[in-house]
């Protein structure tokens, strides 16, 4: 008989019975779909690239001090708008947003869509780019 699976699980399909194997299947598929759906399940990104990406920061931000922007030491976890000294906008100090991950990502591709009437402007289009950003800032801006 051509099933179309594998030889090893048509014997798993009759053990199992076909309506048996057709949730296990689903089960599994929802999980995965969960995983891989949630805000924060990200690809991990490079942090060297993200270095580089980083530079193009550095014309308002710089890991160490305040400048057009905040500065960037401790951001990953940070409460928005609480830098000792950084004169925020409004707009994001009443945000309570949490620099988290998946945060930062949504901030970085449009931070005027996640806080309307927010200084920041520049977006960053690649998921890539985003994602290796986001790593150097967590390895080397702790």
């Amino acid at each position: 008989m051509k099933t179309g699976l594998h030889p090893g699980m048509v014997d798993h399909v009759r053990w199992l019975g076909v309506s048996k194997f057709i949730r296990i299947v689903a089960v599994v598929a929802l999980i995965a779909a969960a995983m891989l759906s949630d805000g924060e399940a990200r690809a991990a990104g490079n942090a060297a690239h993200g270095e580089l990406l980083y530079q193009g920061c550095e014309d308002c931000h710089s890991i160490d001090k305040n400048d057009v922007g905040p500065m960037h030491r401790g951001v990953v976890g940070r409460v928005a708008g609480t830098v000792p000294g950084y004169n925020y906008s409004a707009a994001l100090r009443a945000s309570k947003l949490v620099w988290t991950e998946g945060n930062l990502d949504k901030w970085l591709a449009s931070p005027q869509d996640v806080v309307p009437g927010t200084k920041m402007f520049y977006e960053v289009d690649d998921p890539k780019d985003r994602a290796d950003i986001i790593e150097f800032l967590k390895e080397r801006a702790r």
